[in-house]
């Protein structure tokens, strides 16, 4: 069984998930966006062992509290991020660009690759390469628990800004078309910002998928 705790962090309100399996008390952090000290004490508080830290995508709003989070866990989590958005981590997920400092952040230990299995505890999630905010943009889905955690590929009644450097419009249509609305209508969709949605629901009424 899965359990999943919602911090909603950092300048631009980012949504950072805590997903644990509860039978061995393991537990990861997607998109360790801000104050990742206070994921850390959360997981604490909770007697979970956070073993995995999966990023969506390298922009800063959502990779700003990794090193905090690495520092305040032990043993270290392993961090996975798709080798496309490599260059914009090492650019810190391109902070100074919009004029803010975040702590450096060592490089992944694991490079996701669209189709790779991810387990936690009894489940899976598989690795689906969605880029068009960013050019290695992964979302990540468990059939099992019909849920997706897709970071900035599409939100409730919105999709991801295509105007930052990488970006590409039509990329990321295509991928909501082939990853996103390829799914049952019933599945969850938890993004990067804002409340959480359903594939049925931004099918029938998201109207930048009508452009």
């Amino acid at each position: 069984m899965l359990e999943i705790i919602n911090f909603v962090l950092g300048p631009v309100a980012t949504n950072v998930f805590m997903i644990a399996s509860t039978a061995e008390r393991e537990a990861v952090v997607v998109d360790p966006a801000w104050d990742g000290h206070l994921i850390a004490v959360e997981a604490q508080k909770r007697s979970w062992k956070i073993s995995q830290i999966w990023i969506t995508h390298a922009h800063f709003d959502h990779i700003a509290g990794t090193t905090a989070l690495l520092q305040k866990t032990d043993p270290i989590p392993t961090v996975a991020l798709h080798s496309a958005d490599l260059p914009l981590w090492q650019k810190q997920g391109g902070a100074s660009f919009f004029g803010v400092r975040i702590e450096p952040i060592p490089d992944p230990g694991v490079i996701l690759s669209d189709g790779q299995i991810l387990g936690l505890g009894d489940e899976k999630f598989e690795v689906r390469h969605a880029p068009g905010h960013t050019p290695g943009h992964v979302i990540f889905y468990c059939t099992a628990e019909k849920l997706v955690f897709c970071g900035d590929v599409i939100f409730q009644n919105g999709i991801g800004r295509t105007d930052l450097p990488g970006g590409s419009f039509p990329q990321l249509l295509n991928s909501i078309q082939t990853q996103i609305l390829s799914l049952p209508d019933d599945t969850r969709l938890l993004s990067g910002h804002g409340p959480e949605t359903t594939v049925g629901e931004e099918r029938r009424n998201n109207l930048f998928l009508f452009i």
